[in-house]
């Protein structure tokens, strides 16, 4: 896109601001934010939570595989993680509820892995529990948890969280379509959930 998509902004912050603030409104007890191209810049420009850290990806170049796991690793490090949901930091309209509905498909059922389903269509986020981790270790290259759902579809639960899709901002046309797109208002925070 020629400029730091991080730091794009949107409804005044950047953009990678909106899944941080969205976690944090989730009650999630701790944000993990991988950082690439531009760390330095990116992680100035952000507002962390108190229960918030960075983590640096040196080798993004790799695609999206390796910062998966720079963030389970970053993860794995508390002993008693359970899972994370993965949000993309190029997807600004993931609503807490959605996050919310995930958390707790798991604790009802503790499935390995738990998306979120606009309209009978996935979308994200989505959540990985630790029994598939070391699954997300072996996968390279410019892929995600979408890798790991295509070959064990016997893993996945799916949870309706109504609405639609918020769209990824991977070109400047998403981007100037984002900004003038009306933006749903999402649930109001809550407080922390302890998860």
């Amino acid at each position: 896109m020629g400029r730091t998509k991080q730091l794009l902004s949107v409804e005044g912050r950047p953009m990678l601001q909106h899944p941080i603030d969205t976690a944090e409104a989730a009650g999630v007890d701790e944000v993990v934010v991988v950082l690439g191209h531009d760390a330095d810049r990116v992680a100035e420009a952000l507002r962390l939570p108190d229960r918030a850290r960075t983590v640096v990806n040196p080798h993004f170049t790799e695609g999206q595989a390796s910062s998966l796991r720079a963030g389970l690793n970053a993860a794995a490090a508390a002993p008693d993680s359970e899972a994370v949901v993965i949000l993309l930091g190029d997807q600004p309209g993931i609503a807490p509820g959605a996050i919310r509905a995930l958390v707790e498909e798991f604790r009802r059922n503790g499935g390995r892995v738990v998306r979120a389903v606009y309209g009978g269509r996935p979308g994200h986020p989505v959540l990985l529990s630790r029994r598939c981790w070391d699954d997300v270790a072996t996968l390279e290259g410019d892929v995600g948890a979408r890798a790991l759902v295509e070959a064990h579809p016997e893993w996945v639960v799916d949870v309706e969280v109504g609405g639609v899709a918020p769209p990824d901002v991977d070109t400047p046309r998403d981007y100037h379509r984002l900004l003038e797109s009306p933006r749903p208002k999402h649930d109001p925070p809550t407080p922390r959930s302890g998860w």
